[in-house]
């Protein structure tokens, strides 16, 4: 019995001695490889994950260098793909690098060298030698705005088509007058060609097209308001509602050595009753009072209207009826005095006053125009 008894505690003490055999053995072993994967890790730390890719470049087991210079040379063919921009039957053709996008690049790199930095060193071992990583880390690009406002800008001067106003206009050689028909302008809406440029660089695209709008005049043909017209070869004042005339007089322009400017002026000012401030002095005024008052004497008659022609032109009354319709003024449009009452509550201020044509030649002071309407 007692031989039994030694024989079986011989056999459990080789056992164990076999278990912690192994087991040393086992630990040994994991040890090694733990180590070994440590080992190789710090080796590896400064590279990517295999597996990794930056926009669809793979960079796995690239250092930080070698990944930015490839991710690098992959953004800037994006960045010098060209995009057209068409408005009609133009073009501006312009890179993408030319409209101020830019790529980061670098951040980009940090986060693919950052994959794996919350893993365990045995699981980042793991997948450098046997099981890659499938990650594809995104580039974010980014436009700053400045050239493509400027480009835009650019596309609107030359693409833009002013609307015009309905107006009773002049002649170039200012003989005569034309009528100016309302007509609606063309523009882009900048803001939305900045969007939709900006939406077909980040989906890609190599064309846009931008569309215009209509832009409508202020006046049109139906709004246009009163104009006064001043015929110089006839002595005529015409009160043009729209383009029509609603109401012709007779009137006295500037006799030869003093001239009535033809152009288109407006009216900025109108007073009843004014007060006449002599304006030559030291000229033809100097035998005149340096001022009078309202009243029948005054040379402005009872109403005066204040045009922006130069050479303080005024259309007004006067002190002399025998003058209307006579080339007798110092530049001034004379009325009769009823007349200019008539005309002054029907032109408002803001109006324009055109001048057109001449006064002959031959014309002497106090003569009246030939084709002076009868």
């Amino acid at each position: 019995m007692a031989s039994g008894r030694h024989t079986r505690k011989r056999h459990v003490g080789a056992v164990l001695a076999i278990v912690v055999t192994v087991a040393g053995c086992l630990l040994l072993v994991f040890g090694g490889v733990a180590y070994g994967a440590f080992r190789y890790e710090r080796m590896h730390a400064d590279r990517i994950l295999p597996g990794v890719r930056i926009a669809g470049v793979d960079v796995g087991g690239m250092t930080r260098v070698q990944a930015q210079s490839a991710v690098s040379a992959a953004v800037q063919r994006t960045l010098t793909g060209t995009l057209t921009v068409t408005v009609g039957s133009h073009r501006w053709t312009q890179t993408q690098a030319s409209l101020g996008r830019t790529a980061a690049v670098d951040p980009a790199v940090d986060r693919a060298l950052a994959v794996g930095t919350g893993m365990g060193t045995f699981d980042r071992f793991w997948h450098r030698v046997r099981d890659p990583v499938d990650i594809d880390v995104p580039v974010h690009y980014r436009m700053p705005g400045v050239a493509l406002k400027q480009l835009v800008g650019t596309i609107a001067t030359a693409v833009s088509i002013e609307p015009v106003n309905a107006s009773i206009g002049m002649k170039e050689d200012r003989s005569d007058i034309t009528f100016v028909h309302a007509r609606a302008g063309r523009a882009i809406d900048t803001r939305a060609a900045i969007a939709a440029i900006a939406r077909a660089i980040r989906a890609g695209h190599t064309t846009v097209e931008l569309h215009m709008h209509a832009v409508a005049p202020r006046t049109s043909d139906a709004k246009l308001g009163r104009t006064i017209v001043v015929h110089l070869d006839r002595n005529r004042l015409d009160l043009y509602q729209g383009f029509h005339v609603i109401h012709s007089w007779s009137v006295a322009t500037a006799k030869p050595g003093f001239t009535t400017p033809t152009g288109i002026w407006s009216i900025y000012a109108k007073k009843v009753d004014p007060t006449w401030y002599n304006p030559a002095l030291d000229g033809w005024g100097a035998g005149e009072p340096a001022v009078v008052g309202p009243g029948p004497g005054n040379p402005m008659g009872p109403r005066a209207i204040y045009i922006t022609a130069p050479g303080l032109i005024r259309i007004h009354g006067t002190s002399d009826p025998g003058s209307i319709g006579r080339y007798a003024s110092h530049g001034c449009i004379r009325m009769n005095n009823d007349d200019v009452v008539q005309l002054f509550p029907m032109i408002p201020v803001g109006a324009h006053v055109v001048i057109v044509g001449a006064r002959p030649a031959n014309a002497g002071y106090w003569d009246t125009p030939p084709a002076m309407d009868t």
